[in-house]
């Protein structure tokens, strides 16, 4: 089973509940595709063993072969090639690699080169198979890492994936595919419009979610009253504690020091397993 734990703001607990989460049913895959950011190694604490690079293919203009006709980058969308006086430039980082420069090209003067643009890494801890994404500094496309960092999910396996923040091109990617996804949010006026677009996002692919509600007691009830009048079930509340804060800035999983939640974080995994069962 694939969970995945998204949020429609940063900062509102994911990568906690996920690692939390991970810690409690044990023997499991932990995806990391916060690529731009990732930080759920600061809590699993997994040794990471080996590392991949992850590319793309960048167009190479063959001069001797155009003639500038400019068909090439009159067909990209994204801008990544400009034809001018007696030249022909490249731009990689606007380049998605979907090869319409090549088809158009009436010379066949496009060939294609591989350029790094992050890595996947890879490595174990207590019984968690850990995988996370890096994007190269200074790259805009983190979807090319998500895809290459999704390949290696075993499906044999209960799969956890740390998703961005947001509702952008890489939360969707790094979703698609979930058996479940658990909305992370907190009990404040940004966290309820944030959560808000979150479900929209969700619903639209028509996967199973339900809401966990981090830090529950510094704000309102909004959130739990929007939850109610959508029929959105609250798997979760996790108390607003100083001992549970003091362990978080420790990069301690709160779940580890404390067996209550451990239990009830396995009591949430089995809830979810009956969810995706129906």
């Amino acid at each position: 089973m694939i969970i995945s734990v998204a949020s429609g703001k940063g900062g509102t607990g994911k990568t906690t509940v996920a690692t939390n989460l991970a810690f409690s049913i044990g023997k499991s895959q932990f995806i990391d595709s916060d690529v731009e950011e990732p930080n759920a190694n600061i809590f699993l604490n997994a040794r990471i063993k080996e590392n991949k690079d992850v590319t793309v293919s960048i167009p190479n203009i063959d001069k001797m072969k155009c003639n500038y006709c400019g068909k090439c980058s009159d067909f990209c969308v994204y801008n990544a090639l400009a034809v001018v006086p007696s030249n022909i430039l490249v731009f990689p980082e606007l380049c998605h690699s979907c090869g319409g420069c090549e088809l158009v090209c009436p010379k066949g003067a496009v060939k294609w080169n591989n350029r790094v643009v992050g890595k996947v890494e890879h490595g174990q801890t207590n019984g968690i198979d850990f995988y996370q994404g890096i994007l190269k500094i200074g790259e805009i496309q983190a979807i090319p890492v998500i895809k290459a960092l999704k390949k290696n999910i075993d499906r044999k396996n209960n799969v956890i994936i740390d998703v961005p923040p947001g509702t952008s091109c890489p939360v969707i990617e790094s979703i698609g595919g979930s058996d479940f996804c658990i909305l992370v949010t907190e009990p404040t006026p940004f966290g309820l419009h944030d959560l808000k677009l979150a479900v929209e996002v969700i619903k639209h692919m028509k996967i199973p979610f339900g809401v966990i509600i981090n830090r529950d007691g510094i704000g309102n009830k909004e959130v739990e009253h929007y939850c109610e009048n959508e029929n959105i079930q609250i798997l979760l509340k996790i108390p607003e504690r100083k001992e549970i804060a003091n362990l978080y800035s420790k990069g301690i999983a709160f779940s580890i020091d404390n067996f209550e939640w451990t239990e009830m974080f396995k009591l949430l995994f089995d809830r979810i397993q009956e969810e995706v069962k129906k």
